[in-house]
């Protein structure tokens, strides 16, 4: 892709939209970015970009703005439905996410991860164990490192390790893994997908640029994932808890073992990982997957396993006060997230839920709540959504705020008691973000710890 001298507006301000516009100026274009939040929130940015000489729009987009422009990049957060996005597209112009905006450069092989829930647990740990295969690696996407900062930094060698979200898969256009990774598909981000099929639809684009020789893993255990078997032209590879797959990664006798359709590979006990859920034995098996294919020894995937830290905000212990166990599971943005996290405690739970909604079904934790959950906390918007869902179910307080919702649970859990961040949400009726979420979360609950110690 030629991009000197050439007209590229960027549309939003956020980490990949920085890294995308700066990546097109280092390469020639003359850069405009958009963004509708007011100047005022976007101070940083703004100064860093016009400090390289790209033209800034902020407080909305002009219709002006797109036309005549040669490429227009989206971030993730812009819905693709937009009205300056559709009125471009039907002027011609060309139109892609930064996801695909690094595609076309990138060297090397792409390891591509996308899921419902898991994908930052499941990338990150792929790509520790890649990395202690002795490949070179570089791991981002949706997870941290937009794709476009790899660009200078990957070569023919290199393995670039991408969490990609289904907003990212929206916007490819020739976007090809070597390896695409398909987690699990619970109903998510409705709100914008509209429908569950037009959810799994978008996932199923990781595979729509893959050939023959490449490898789409799936969860066999997942339905709506495993279906997805028909539509890749790549080779399948399962991993499964339940049942022997043939080629992939299975459990036997508490034992995860690797098949490549040869031959059988011991890779580890489970009792050896040191992430807690049944989820994360499928996060696991999916991170073996990938790193057998790409030609680790069994040896070097058990030690990065055994090694591997949780991720923050995903089912993080943060402390034990007055002996009861706070853990914060912030990203657990959906109710297939909070089921899981439920399913990771047998009882005595505390769990607070809420946020901005995404157009959930709450009554879908209905047995869980009532096997194992004492009490819910709700909070923000969704809060009364949840309550006219769940009032029949279990307790309810109204806690309105994380802070109240904290001080709430710690007066009446007892010893051995489990009070558990897992809001079902997104945070951005009361938060910048789940990371946002979580780091409040786990203030409140250190300075609980303080003053109890006092």
């Amino acid at each position: 892709m030629e991009l000197n001298n050439k007209r590229v507006l960027v549309v939003g301000l956020g980490k990949s939209g920085v890294a995308s516009a700066l990546f097109l100026k280092s390469r020639g274009a003359r850069v405009t970015v958009s963004d509708s939040k007011p100047e005022t929130e976007l101070r940083n940015e703004i100064l860093l970009l016009l400090d390289h000489g790209i033209t800034v729009e902020t407080g909305g987009h002009g219709e002006r703005t797109f036309r005549g422009q040669d490429l227009i990049v989206v971030s993730p957060g812009v819905p693709v439905d937009s009205p300056q996005l559709v009125q471009a597209r039907k002027m011609g112009e060309s139109v892609m996410g930064e996801i695909e905006l690094a595609a076309q450069f990138l060297s090397g092989s792409i390891v591509a991860i996308t899921g419902a829930n898991g994908k930052t647990t499941t990338t990150t740990l792929a790509g520790e164990i890649v990395a202690a295969g002795n490949f070179p690696t570089l791991v981002g996407g949706n997870i941290g490192t937009p794709a476009v900062s790899f660009v200078d930094q990957a070569g023919p060698a290199t393995w670039t390790v991408l969490e990609v979200s289904s907003f990212q898969l929206e916007t490819i256009v020739d976007f090809r893994p070597r390896i695409a990774v398909v987690l699990n598909i619970t109903p998510d981000h409705l709100d914008r997908h509209k429908t569950f099929e037009n959810y799994v639809n978008v996932k199923a684009r990781i595979f729509e640029n893959q050939h023959a020789d490449d490898f789409s893993i799936l969860n066999a255990d997942d339905a709506a994932a495993k279906s997805l078997s028909s539509r890749t032209k790549a080779q399948v590879i399962l991993f499964s808890r339940k049942t022997a797959v043939e080629k992939g990664a299975l459990v036997r006798e508490s034992r995860i073992y690797y098949r490549d359709g040869n031959s059988e590979r011991q890779i580890m006990p489970l009792s050896e990982i040191p992430l807690k859920g049944v989820h994360n034995q499928e996060n696991v098996m999916a991170a073996v997957a990938i790193g057998m294919i790409v030609g680790c020894q069994p040896e070097q995937i058990r030690k990065a396993i055994q090694n591997f830290k949780a991720v923050e905000h995903r089912l993080e212990f943060v402390a034990r006060v007055n002996g009861v166990d706070y853990y914060n599971d912030s990203k657990a943005t959906n109710v297939d997230a909070t089921i899981k996290a439920l399913e990771s405690f047998p009882s005595n739970v505390h769990l607070i839920l809420g946020g901005k909604d995404k157009g959930s079904d709450y009554a879908m934790l209905g047995d869980l709540l009532r096997s194992r959950v004492k009490k819910v906390y709700t909070i923000g918007a969704a809060a009364e959504k949840i309550g006219s869902q769940l009032r029949d179910i279990v307790e309810i307080d109204h806690a309105e705020t994380l802070e109240k919702a904290v001080h709430h649970a710690s007066s009446v859990a007892v010893t051995d008691d489990v009070v558990l961040l897992a809001p079902a949400c997104a945070s951005f009726d009361q938060f910048q973000s789940y990371e946002h979420r979580g780091r409040v979360f786990k203030e409140l609950v250190h300075s609980l710890a303080m003053a109890r110690s006092t």
